[in-house]
């Protein structure tokens, strides 16, 4: 049950379209990113230009509820992760990492939005990936407190992959994970829950669980 809760997680990634409000400064250091703009022909997020799908300005840091656009990731609860009105103090921990290819921190196709894929038609062939860690505990059927870990790699499919009966092949017929989400596959999974008798690595891609592999 909790593994389909860690997976929907990461559909939040999907949709990192969102961020905090609030007036944008730029510290000195950072001034270089705005110079890059020119040279580039990107927008970024230093710049004040870049929005949410309602029309919320993004900005760098970390917003209210955990998402920081610039650095690629999330750190928070996971009652956080969907921007409920109020944020959350309490629940499971959760960190999400994600690549340029699945969520850049710039506008380089114009439409003053972070772009997704940039430069390819879709997430196939990308070389997009993700990461989602989880940790929480609860009370075991003998009042004791049980503290679990979850932790999951997922990759877009390489452009010459192949899909066959809910898993992904490479064009030489290695696996290379379990289809998610159609355009993506799971390549490593870890998972540690001593009252669930659970231990240590649930999943290996045979094709690898680096990320450079899938790189176009």
């Amino acid at each position: 049950m909790k593994k389909l809760i860690y997976l929907i997680v990461a559909i939040a990634v999907l949709a990192l379209i969102v961020a905090g409000c609030g007036l944008l400064t730029v510290p000195p250091s950072e001034e270089s990113e705005l110079v890059n703009k020119a040279k580039d022909g990107c927008t970024t997020i230093q710049s004040g230009e870049l929005f949410t799908s309602t029309g919320e300005v993004i900005t760098t840091g970390y917003d209210m509820w955990g998402y920081n656009y610039q650095a690629h990731q999330y750190i928070g609860y996971y009652g956080n992760y969907q921007r409920p009105p109020d944020p959350v103090d309490w629940g499971y921990r959760l960190m999400m990492k994600w690549n340029d290819a699945w969520l850049s921190n710039k506008d380089c196709d114009g439409d003053s939005k972070l772009d997704r894929h940039y430069g390819f038609d879709s997430y196939i062939g990308s070389g997009a990936w993700l990461t989602n860690h989880q940790s929480g505990e609860y009370e075991g059927e003998d009042g004791k407190i049980c503290k679990w870990t979850y932790f999951v790699k997922i990759i877009a499919a390489p452009a010459d992959a192949t899909a066959i009966g809910g898993v992904w092949y490479t064009a030489d017929g290695i696996e290379i994970g379990p289809v998610i989400w159609g355009a993506f596959a799971i390549v490593q999974e870890v998972e540690n829950d001593a009252c669930a008798g659970i231990h240590g690595l649930q999943y290996l891609s045979p094709a690898g669980p680096g990320f450079g592999q899938y790189f176009p």
